[in-house]
């Protein structure tokens, strides 16, 4: 199985590829997203990284806090997302 990884408060210059290499430490990364906004384009600090279950949780418990392009990254596994009701 895999999990989902929350990282937020990142320097909106990183790139996928700057994610990948710094979660691969822990293991396989089968996933980068960083997310941007909808109108603008623009990063918007925050993404997700999937990895294996063993994996994920080491390197969730070993890069929250830490910092990353001089700010203190916030990881762990992410929540789903809640259902939008349409209306």
């Amino acid at each position: 199985m895999s999990k989902r990884i929350y990282v937020g408060n990142l320097p909106y210059r990183t790139t996928a590829d700057d994610l990948r290499r710094i979660f691969e430490d822990y293991g396989t990364v089968l996933s980068v997203n960083l997310v941007n906004d909808r109108e603008t384009g623009q990063p918007r600090g925050f993404g997700f990284v999937e990895m294996n279950d063993a994996e994920a949780d080491a390197a969730v418990e070993a890069l929250n806090n830490t910092m990353v392009g001089g700010r203190s990254i916030k990881v762990n596994e992410a929540r789903p997302r809640p259902e939008r009701r349409s209306g």
